[in-house]
């Protein structure tokens, strides 16, 4: 599998109209767990990822990561615009510097916990992230990936969150799925139109 700019901008593609699709379905899941705004804010942020990267082709998939970083930071509010932001920055100078897709991910996740202070297990994004780069680390496919971050995002509606506005809630948070990584599955699955 190549990594190039025609898969990053693909991925970016694939995720936007996903996310767009979505976002009644996030909404739901905000509403339940915080302010019902992360549906809006990733449908926004990622239109405006797709927008820009067909106005200024990229030349590498590293590059247009970067791109994407620059984007959200500009317009995506929530909690989401900074993770997903400092997540895509990071992983694209991993791409940049002829890291792996996998490798990507995690410097990703990594980015995540750097800024939240979370972990895997507290019912954020990187309950999707970390099973995905797990998966690819391991020779996985990106359909496999995609499934592994599914079931993680998956695995957040019987947990208590710890972590972001959700912690507030406690038991009564039990039962929905986290929107963030809720999200970030979509994200991942987005792959598989890319590859």
């Amino acid at each position: 599998m190549t990594v190039d700019a025609a898969f990053a901008v693909a991925w970016m593609t694939a995720a936007a109209t996903a996310l767009d699709e979505a976002c009644g379905h996030l909404t739901e899941l905000d509403a339940q767990r915080g302010d019902a705004d992360h549906g809006v804010n990733m449908q926004r942020g990622f239109a405006a990822i797709a927008a820009a990267l067909k106005e200024d082709p990229p030349d590498t998939a590293g590059e247009a990561l970067l791109t994407a970083s620059k984007v959200l930071r500009k317009t995506t509010g929530g909690t989401s615009g900074p993770l997903w932001s400092a997540a895509l920055r990071r992983a694209g100078k991993t791409l940049e510097a002829d890291g792996s897709l996998a490798e990507a991910l995690e410097a990703a996740a990594a980015a995540v916990s750097d800024l939240g202070g979370a972990e895997e297990g507290d019912n954020t994004m990187l309950d999707a992230l970390l099973p995905a780069a797990r998966t690819l680390a391991g020779g996985g496919s990106l359909v496999a990936a995609a499934e592994a971050a599914e079931a993680g995002a998956a695995s957040t509606s019987d947990r208590v969150a710890t972590k972001g506005r959700a912690s507030y809630l406690g038991e009564r948070g039990v039962g929905s799925a986290d929107p963030g990584a809720t999200s970030a599955a979509i994200v991942i699955r987005a792959l598989t139109a890319a590859g």
